[in-house]
Formats: structure tokens, C-alpha cells, sequence
């Protein structure tokens, strides 16, 4: 029998909110004291989340990161680097340095390879004088099989790839597009190559976000809708500050991010962007 990650998830949920009440946080769960606190338009935290890991076709794993924002308005900037990086390896390992307002499942993936074992990756997020750590690992209880298809409808999530010959991918790890370069001030056209297997019956909704960079990044359409079968979604971004960015375009095929944690349902496309004074 096929078990799906969202069974799994919601037999959790009971011992989720009993840990969260006593202000506990074990390794594999992003859960602070006062993660349960009222709501609050601005001046809460934000954490890194592990959400589970999946395999690729050869041989690799991808472990899947997202965010909880805990500000219902706030957008919450932590810059790459002493409060902002990914251990072992390299600080910047795709991770984030802007955060959304809200829970935000799967916004990014690394890749290990087969014989990782036990080895664990940690996520590490200063912020508001707090410092919050997220391990992910292996372990077995964290395994997302909805990717290869979600379990009551075997629906799986949505194709992207940025150019007709160029690479195809699915899921939380996603795709990225060739670098790319503008100015400051001058919007740079996006687009992105959508297909799906319709099995929802529903759009695939296109949303797009600054994952990382230091300046402001305006959209001429922040979100796309898209025929059941997919399409090409486009948008102009516009920075207002030199450096390096990179784009997240998030693919759903579902009308809602309802099953965000089963992650059967939407896939990430990446855009670097370099932008010039």
C-alpha cells in the first residue's frame, strides 16, 4: 500500500500543537514558543520549516525548505549570510533571503547524494534577535512520495521550463533559467513554459516572488492564470537597486495552497538576475 505524505502529515498534527503549547523545538520541526500567539500585521519572526524529502531519478535526494512568516503583512528581508545560511557547505545554498507574509511550503530544495545516510543539512535564520535552526535529513517518516502523485487523485505537479529546448522540472527543487541582466528601473520581461496533466480539472495559478536580493522587486503582473493544461506565463520585473536577485516563480495546480504540505501540487522555477546601476 502506497502511503501519502499528507496521511502522514495530519497524523501529526495532535503532537505538532502539543510540542508548540510547551515552547519545545525538536530536531525536524520549525516550531517556536509563541508560534501559536495571535496573528499581528507586522513584528513577529519569521523560521525556516523541513518539510520532507523526495527522490530524484538518479539516485539523489532533494530536501524540501519552507518558511513560516509569522507576520500576517509584514514582507521580512534576512540577508545571505551571519543570519542567513545553510551548513554544510557553501552560506548560500538557494535558500530564501526574502519572506512573504505567512506559511510558505517548499520554496526551495538541495540536492544530496545517494550515499548521504544520516547526514543531516542545517538551515539557520536569525531574526529579531532570535536564532532559529532547521535540520533535514533522511529519516524515513519524512519521505514525500505526493511528488510522483498525489494519492487520491495521483495528480502530479506541474512542468515548467524557461525555453523550448532547455531543462524541464517539477516539484519543490524545481528549474533554473540561464542568468540574465538589466538595469535599475528598467523592467525585464519574464516568462515561463507551463505544463500539466489537468488531473485537478484546475488552472495552474502563477505566482511570482523576490527569493533573494537586496533592493525592492516590483511586478506588472504578480500572478498568472493558466488553462488545467498549462500555458506560457509572463510578467515584467523591475529592481530598484543594483546587485544580484533571484526570481522565484511558483506553478500550482491547485486553485488554493490548501495541500501545501503534501507538496503533489506545484512546482519552482528559478531566475537570476543581475542588475546593473
Amino acid at each position: 500500500m502506497r502511503y501519502s505524505s499528507v496521511r502522514r502529515w495530519f497524523s501529526r498534527v495532535p503532537m505538532l500543537l502539543a510540542i508548540a503549547a510547551l515552547g519545545f523545538t525538536p530536531m525536524g520541526l520549525a516550531l517556536a514558543q509563541g508560534s501559536l500567539a495571535p496573528p499581528s500585521p507586522s513584528g513577529l519572526t519569521v523560521t525556516p520549516v523541513f518539510e520532507g524529502w523526495y527522490r530524484n531519478k538518479d539516485g539523489s535526494f532533494s530536501l524540501s525548505f519552507g518558511y513560516y512568516n509569522r507576520n500576517t503583512e509584514e514582507q521580512m528581508d534576512v540577508p545571505i549570510g551571519s543570519d542567513n545560511f545553510v551548513t554544510p557547505g557553501a552560506p548560500n545554498q538557494g535558500q530564501p533571503s526574502s519572506f512573504a507574509p505567512r506559511r510558505h511550503w517548499g520554496v526551495f530544495a538541495l540536492v544530496v547524494p545517494a550515499n548521504f545516510g544520516t547526514k543531516q543539512v542545517v538551515w539557520t535564520v536569525k531574526d529579531r534577535g532570535q536564532t532559529f535552526t532547521i535540520a533535514g535529513s533522511l529519516k524515513p517518516d519524512w519521505e514525500i512520495d505526493a511528488v510522483e502523485g498525489e494519492a487520491s487523485s495521483n495528480n502530479t505537479p506541474p512542468a515548467l521550463r524557461f525555453t523550448a529546448e532547455g531543462p524541464e522540472g517539477r516539484g519543490p527543487l524545481g528549474v533554473t533559467a540561464s542568468p540574465l541582466r538589466t538595469r535599475v528601473g528598467t523592467p525585464l520581461s519574464l516568462s515561463v513554459m507551463v505544463t500539466d496533466d489537468a488531473r485537478t480539472k484546475a488552472p495552474v495559478d502563477l505566482t511570482w516572488f523576490k527569493h533573494q536580493g537586496p533592493g525592492t522587486v516590483t511586478f506588472s503582473a504578480p500572478t498568472n492564470r493558466l488553462a488545467p493544461t498549462g500555458g506560457t506565463g509572463t510578467t515584467t520585473a523591475t529592481f530598484s537597486r543594483a546587485g544580484d536577485y533571484r526570481i522565484r516563480v511558483r506553478a500550482n495546480d491547485l486553485s488554493a495552497m490548501t495541500a501545501g504540505h503534501a507538496q503533489c501540487c506545484w512546482t519552482n522555477g528559478f531566475l537570476l538576475v543581475t542588475v546593473t546601476p
